[in-house]
């Protein structure tokens, strides 16, 4: 359902003041309903774990934290998603300290770092995590106090989270009621949240109870999950993006989330959950919508589908549901058959892949947010939603665009109840971002006549000519990755020795195998000229000052974060 009658109307949810508060209306609500699948051994079936269970975990676990010492320290965590890793991450808010999620895939040395500048005393991560965490705590200026592994370790010394939540529930059986009893304080920080960079740049988001559920109560007026819908959590968890949209919404609203078991097992999980709603990068949904593609080409159905899809399109089946899935049930059945909704974010998603996913009758909508707002700024409503557009201000946050141009694009500036508490022993960023209440994005955008937002480009990435005209990175490179030839490409400011003036220039990785099906073998000097024809084709589209003048070709993908974003300013990704 997409109708603008929907605009003003929002979904009525409770009021929470806190992420415990969260946790224990929900255990209440929903006590005998599953709130995760989880897989005991890879490749098996998945296993329930009630809502019930799921806060008794919590309780013990936080008791126990609170019995060894851990009030008001900081505790991190890191390892693969898993269910574990939300409980203790709910375990350190929720009455104990303040939780560190750490990004599993930070090589030793800059996991040492972050560890040291949060000042965290206790470690939990996963048994895959071992041998980097024994390589990180040599690196150490100070040992920390607890390293507990969420299964048994083979190291001495190391304490096994299993053992720590069953003598949490022996605790509580005595009598305490030191974690369950324990009082919120909503403004202050309860998670310490790194931003993605190197540890260098890297800075320390402090974000209390009340920015986080409030994120979350809000965002679920616009976004509402059907009561027998199964969430698949693909995204890393350490990430706000999933961490707030997908974990603690989907504890909010009562759904059941299924732990994805990676990125090669989507469709599997997705069968097996089966899954209705899903969160992702647009990374993830455009390689999903190129393996629709390729399956129907495989088939025979390619051209049949297409005609479909086209109909969908001008019919506007997307209102139609029981209708769309019968004409692409080939589609459907591989994905499960339940998939009701996909949400995008984390990077700007070419609009024509949420057009198509709306026509094969799966709804998709994109918000926008991030980090120090804990993280949504903007969505789409569930209802009422834009292809292009990354929402409406979410309620509770105000939006305005300053130092507008002529066509109305300026930055992205906002204030509401999750904008962060500031950065982590770091005043002075901290003031350069938030000015008088408002959270500067960093980002320029617009709004059409209809209220909702548009996202152009990052404001430190923005190209400026020698005529003061603004090129967006993104905006160009969205045209270069519409070739079937370029797979990814990443936009830059050169400086052009003869004029003087600062040009484009594009870094792309191709698809050898559709230039190979399109001109056979080609030596390293026509690869070029092919490419420089593809290129000059989609130049055409663009205003001259915008056109890609120069580019390079590289052999492999671009270095990207665990969120599958490009690393835009990293030196390997600009020459490789």
């Amino acid at each position: 359902m997409n109708d603008k009658k929907y605009k003003d109307v929002l979904y009525e949810f409770r009021e929470i003041s806190d992420l415990k508060d969260m946790v224990d209306s929900s255990a209440e609500l929903f006590s005998e309903k599953d709130a995760y699948l989880v897989k005991q051994i890879p490749g098996g079936e998945y296993t329930p774990i009630k809502y019930r269970k799921f806060k008794e975990d919590i309780d013990a676990l936080g008791t126990k934290f609170i019995e060894m010492g851990l009030k008001g320290k900081k505790i991190a965590v890191v390892g693969e998603n898993s269910y574990k890793w939300i409980v203790t991450y709910l375990a350190a808010t929720n009455g104990t300290g303040v939780i560190v999620p750490l990004d599993r895939e930070l090589p030793p040395r800059e996991m040492a770092n972050l560890i040291e500048r949060a000042e965290v005393s206790t470690i939990v991560y996963s048994k895959k995590m071992e041998k980097i965490m024994a390589d990180t705590m040599t690196l150490l200026a100070q040992p920390i106090s607890y390293r507990i592994c969420m299964e048994k370790a083979e190291e001495s010394g190391v304490y096994n989270l299993d053992d720590l939540i069953e003598q949490g529930c022996q605790l509580i059986a005595q009598g305490d009621r030191s974690f369950i009893d324990a009082e919120i304080d909503r403004e202050a920080m309860c998670s310490l949240l790194f931003t993605s960079g190197t540890t260098g740049l890297a800075k320390g988001v402090m974000l209390s109870h009340k920015n986080i559920s409030a994120n979350v109560y809000n965002m679920s007026k616009y976004v509402s999950i059907p009561y027998e819908d199964f969430g698949l959590s693909v995204l890393p968890m350490h990430h706000s993006y999933e961490l707030t949209c997908h974990i603690f919404t989907g504890i909010y609203q009562g759904m059941t989330v299924a732990i994805c078991e990676g990125l090669k097992h989507i469709l599997k999980n997705m069968q097996e959950a089966p899954a209705g709603v899903m969160l992702g990068v647009p990374l993830v949904f455009e390689s999903m919508y190129k393996k629709i593609l390729k399956q129907a080409q495989a088939s025979g159905k390619l051209s049949a589908m297409k005609k479909m899809m086209a109909v969908s399109k001008t019919l506007k089946l997307y209102n139609h549901p029981k209708i769309v899935k019968k004409m692409f049930k080939d589609v459907h059945n591989a994905m499960g058959n339940h998939m009701n909704l996909f949400i995008a974010g984390g990077a700007a998603i070419d609009p024509s892949v949420i057009e198509n996913f709306q026509a094969l009758g799966i709804p998709m909508i994109q918000g926008y947010g991030m980090t120090e707002n804990a993280p949504i700024i903007a969505v789409n409503k569930d209802r009422y939603s834009k292809p292009a557009a990354v929402g409406l201000p979410m309620p509770g946050t105000e939006i305005k665009i300053i130092d507008a141009d002529k066509t109305g694009v300026g930055e992205i500036i906002c204030r509401g109840d999750s904008v962060m508490i500031g950065y982590y022993n770091n005043p002075e960023e901290t003031e350069q971002v938030l000015i008088d209440g408002w959270l500067h994005t960093g980002d320029y955008g617009y709004f059409d006549k209809d209220g909702f937002l548009y996202v152009c480009g990052r404001k430190k990435s923005v190209i400026v000519t020698k005529n003061g005209k603004n090129i967006f990175p993104e905006e160009v490179e969205f045209y270069l990755t519409q070739s079937e030839f370029i797979e990814e490409a990443l936009v830059h400011g050169i400086l052009d020795e003869k004029s003087g003036d600062t040009v484009v220039k594009a870094e792309v990785y191709l698809d050898r195998e559709a230039i190979k099906e399109a001109a056979g073998e080609l030596s390293t000097g026509d690869l070029r000229k092919f490419v420089k024809q593809e290129i000059d084709r989609l130049n055409e589209q663009m205003p001259l000052y915008k056109r890609v003048k120069r580019f390079g070709i590289r052999e492999n993908e671009f270095e990207k974060t665990t969120t599958r974003k490009i690393k835009r300013f990293n030196q390997s990704n600009i020459e490789e």
